[in-house]
């Protein structure tokens, strides 16, 4: 393996000067990775009887645990027609349980029933209304005006079954019983990958939490479907169609994956989310949310002694799956031709440039990282060349995206007045070159990897930032990364960075999108769908 520092060799460390400055520089990060390789995150994994793991690091610095657990699914494994289930089942999962969440669980679970029974003449009626409008009878099947007398009565009565189970629930009662023991942060998010739940709760609090988060897997209810598929819908339009590059940025998403399902948005396309039934939701929980497809972890203070039989008692008590949950099958195809696409935005003018390249924990992903980081940030050579040198853009950055079956890497730059996009892809183009022909010297990759060993020390400083990174780390595929990325990152050579240059940096393996400013008074001609009015 590659020494992690200069200093380790038995020439001393010099700055390109020669100045003792560089020796302690040597020194200080030398004593830097020691610093980090003595600190290893201590994860003990124990697998329960019924297939699911369990993470856990003891911290014993404050008297808090900061627990999660992450489901292995993401939007990647859903299908079209159903996109954005996987985001839809984060909200979900926080409406409770048969007796948390209501004050009648009998009652509540016979409404959700009536609920399912109305809801499916619903959708017979939506069906036709469609295909009158696929046949240009009706201009818009949505509009309230276009729906049939059958349609409105049955809208009609499934109004009456929301409003007496409104008047059954006890609402948000799941964070509530929480929050009352001391607990906080209560929280979860959505990837193409995966679906973490975390929260930090008070170390006397551990067997709440498993109480709490055993009960929403085992016997969860998902009062409120209809209702917070709309919020899920609501969403989508406040961070995705009233941004002014949102819809953009999804458009120029699809373009750029061909073939591979991470071509739709995490929150799924605006006529999935208002079509996804109780039904596909319950099929897809019984397939994703197994034991065998869910890792806990647990960061604090308790001890592994306190926490294994507590989760067997507890989490042992959820049957293991049907069978295993299908893998993502549908490989990227290999590009063949650029592809570009041009808008007019409410922005400023930008070009943005990615790029085809590997999945999470390949071993050309550590090398593509450290390029990131050689050309971003303040010191990087796109700001330097593009932002202070030529003067041509006013910011710009770059990332290496390894999720777990694919990755890209993006490329984006904001033009200054009257320098056009296209004049700063150019140049980016250029400083790309230089990096192919010219090996990155010593100093400056030393300089790049010293960053990640202090950031990677920094990710270790607390119990929640360690859970983050346990649960992304296993969603996409080992958690050891944790503990394993750094030496990887520290071995990788002048030679690699130019290596992955040369690969994965071509012609037709980029897409490119180029943003110019809309005309002032300029109509904009796009429209989103909206959702059929819920109840």
């Amino acid at each position: 393996m590659t020494m992690p520092c200069r200093a380790h060799r038995t020439q001393p460390y010099r700055c390109p000067s020669g100045s003792i400055r560089g020796l302690w520089w040597g020194v200080l990060c030398c004593l830097l990775w020691i610093r980090v390789q003595a600190q290893q995150v201590p994860v003990v994994e124990v697998t329960l009887t019924n297939g699911m793991r369990l993470l856990m690091v003891q911290r014993h610095d404050e008297p808090s645990i900061a627990g999660g657990w992450v489901a292995h699914v993401g939007s990647a494994n859903e299908r079209p027609g159903m996109t954005g289930i996987s985001h839809l089942f984060e909200h979900m999962m926080f409406k409770g349980t048969r007796t948390i969440g209501t004050r009648d669980p009998e009652r509540d679970l016979q409404i959700i029933q009536e609920q399912e029974r109305i809801r499916e003449e619903i959708r017979r009626e939506e069906a036709k209304l469609r295909a009158a409008w696929r046949r240009g009878e009706i201009d818009d099947w949505r509009k309230p005006e276009n729906r049939t007398p059958r349609l409105r009565q049955l809208e009609a009565e499934f109004q009456k079954l929301v409003e007496e189970q409104r008047r059954l629930l006890v609402k948000n009662e799941f964070d509530r019983i929480y929050t009352a023991a001391g607990a906080s942060g209560m929280n979860a998010f959505t990837t193409e990958d995966l679906t973490a739940y975390f929260i930090t709760v008070p170390a006397n609090k551990l067997e709440l939490w498993m109480w709490m988060e055993s009960e929403r897997l085992l016997r969860p209810v998902f009062r409120e479907f209809y209702a917070e598929r709309d919020v899920v819908f609501e969403e989508r339009r406040l961070r995705t169609e009233s941004t002014p590059l949102g819809r953009f940025e999804e458009t120029f998403n699809a373009l750029f994956w061909q073939s591979h399902p991470y071509l739709w948005p995490v929150v799924g396309w605006p006529s999935d989310i208002p079509a996804i039934t109780k039904a596909q939701a319950d099929e897809f929980y019984a397939t994703y949310y197994t034991p065998e497809n869910i890792t806990l972890v647990l960061v604090g203070d308790f001890t592994t002694n306190q926490a294994v039989p507590l989760a067997q008692q507890y989490f042992g008590r959820i049957p293991p799956g049907n069978r295993p949950p299908p893998d993502v099958v549908t490989e990227e195809i290999p590009p063949v031709a650029e592809r570009r696409m041009y808008a007019e935005a409410e922005a400023n003018p930008q070009v943005h440039i990615a790029w085809l390249t590997v999945p999470f924990a390949h071993k050309d992903s550590y090398p593509l990282d450290l390029l990131a980081e050689l050309l971003s940030h303040r010191t990087g050579r796109l700001y330097k060349g593009l932002v202070l040198g030529r003067q041509i853009a006013t910011q710009v950055t770059a990332s290496q995206n390894s999720r777990k079956w694919a990755g890209n890497f993006l490329i984006t730059a904001e033009a200054r007045e009257p320098h056009a996009p296209e004049e700063v892809e150019q140049a980016i183009y250029e400083e790309l070159q230089r990096i192919k022909d010219e090996p990155v010297p010593p100093e400056e990759l030393q300089k790049v990897k010293n960053n990640f060993a202090a950031n990677q020390y920094r990710r270790l400083t607390s119990n929640f930032a360690i859970l983050v990174q346990l649960l992304i780390y296993d969603g996409l595929g080992d958690w050891r990364e944790i503990n394993a990325a750094g030496p990887k990152y520290q071995a990788v050579t002048a030679e690699d960075i130019q290596r992955v240059a040369r690969t994965y940096f071509t012609r037709e393996a980029r897409t490119v999108a180029i943003y110019t400013r809309k005309p002032t008074g300029a109509a904009n001609t796009t429209s989103q769908p909206t959702p059929a009015a819920q109840p």
